[in-house]
């Protein structure tokens, strides 16, 4: 006679451990793709950043050293003011623009010509296009207010803003474009800091590593600044995640030295030509800091 086989299938306990195993397993690795894939946006920001300031660099070297001009304009101020064309243009109504319209001032800007892919004026690590509080947000990168924009500009610190390459003092420390977080989600105008009065306007991208930002130079290095300040990460992050309560405006912290570590290298590397008044200092910490004294912030 022949024994008559059994199909035996998995006891509850066995199908438990299974899951639990896999769960374990899930528990280990989720991490380090989270970690994998931010790591490959990050690649892809800096190369969008270097293709930016490359764009950025052409335009001038074909305009007799002449930097576009760094302030967004409107369709219609572009269109009465055709001489003062914006690297970027906004829509008129800027509340209601659909996202094509929004991608179509991009085609529109000066830098068009240099930079001919919409996916490059983004950082892939900007979460503001997917938050539906903040409407349909694209664009990443703003220009700083010292680079040919209007003189003084709503905060009138700035005498004399730079108009050309040779205007930019020491241009591997300036930077050129920024990743700004603007919880209205259409980066109108430049990215402001008041070095005179000391305040941060616009937050920044910390997206990198949880409290990293990359920059492009005016030389056209890419690099990255590690922000030490925990208390500046928090206000950033919270013109993402809390827009309803985020307050523009920040004081700087003169008791937290990651703060003034922080400030010291964002106004060093802001371009300008001229002030209407000295560089905010911070007790013993000096932000106008010396050839020496550089390499501890620039980090």
């Amino acid at each position: 006679m022949y024994a008559m086989k059994t199909n035996r299938g998995f006891t509850l306990i066995e199908l438990l451990v299974v899951i639990a195993v896999i769960a374990f397993l899930m528990g280990i690795l989720m991490p380090a793709l989270r970690m994998a894939r931010e790591q490959a946006r990050s690649v892809v920001c800096a190369s969008n950043l270097k293709t930016m300031g490359l764009g950025w660099r052409l335009y001038a070297d074909e305009n007799n050293g002449k930097i576009v001009f760094g302030f967004p304009g409107t369709t219609t101020q572009f269109m009465v003011d055709p001489k003062r064309h914006p690297w970027v243009v906004v829509p008129d109504s800027v509340s209601n623009a659909t996202l094509e319209e929004r991608i179509e001032g991009i085609k529109q800007g000066a830098l068009w010509p240099y930079i001919t892919s919409e996916q490059v004026y983004r950082c892939p690590s900007d979460r503001r296009k997917n938050v539906a509080n903040l409407g349909l947000a694209f664009r990443t990168w703003s220009i700083p207010h010292g680079l040919n924009c209007p003189p003084g500009g709503p905060w009138g610190e700035i005498k004399k803003e730079c108009k050309n390459l040779t205007d930019i003092r020491k241009p591997s420390r300036k930077y050129v474009f920024v990743p700004e977080s603007d919880p209205g989600g259409i980066n109108f105008g430049s990215w402001i800091l008041q070095p005179v009065s000391g305040e941060w306007i616009d937050p920044f991208g910390a997206w990198h590593r949880g409290r990293s930002t990359n920059f492009v130079f005016a030389d056209g290095h890419v690099g990255r600044r590690s922000w030490q300040s925990q208390e500046l990460v928090d206000w950033c992050t919270d013109s993402i995640d809390n827009p309803g309560r985020f307050i523009k405006r920040r004081l700087i912290n003169k008791e937290d030295p990651g703060e003034i570590s922080d400030w010291a290298w964002a106004v060093n590397g802001w371009a300008y030509k001229q002030l209407t008044g000295p560089i905010q200092t911070f007790g013993p910490m000096i932000c106008m800091i010396s050839e020496q004294l550089w390499p501890l912030f620039a980090r």
